[in-house]
């Protein structure tokens, strides 16, 4: 068995963020470690498409270091520019 390191897994709700200390072998991946992480234990249908370490996008088979904390995004709603052409019409709107 290879060296332990220590990480954290998080995901965020609107109303509730998840934070879960992990303790995986040296050389673990991201998705090996969200496999076995407790919280797919507590949220086994989270979708694990976009995932980061500390807020920078990364692939599934990005190994892990010591103290990398793995955050699960969730999908957009609304795609962002999407969401600034409506408003820009709302205010288009209100002006008029």
């Amino acid at each position: 068995m290879g060296s332990m390191i220590t990480i954290e897994v998080a995901y965020a709700l609107k109303e509730i963020q998840h934070l879960f200390t992990e303790e995986v072998e040296e050389g673990t991946t991201v998705i090996e470690a969200l496999k076995s992480s407790k919280l797919l234990e507590e949220l086994p249908d989270i979708s694990l498409e976009k995932v980061g370490i500390f807020g920078k996008l990364v692939s599934n088979d990005t190994v892990l270091k010591q103290g990398d904390r793995i955050e699960v995004y969730r999908p957009l709603k609304v795609d962002p520019r999407e969401r600034r052409r409506q408003k820009v019409e709302e205010e288009r709107k209100a002006s008029t």
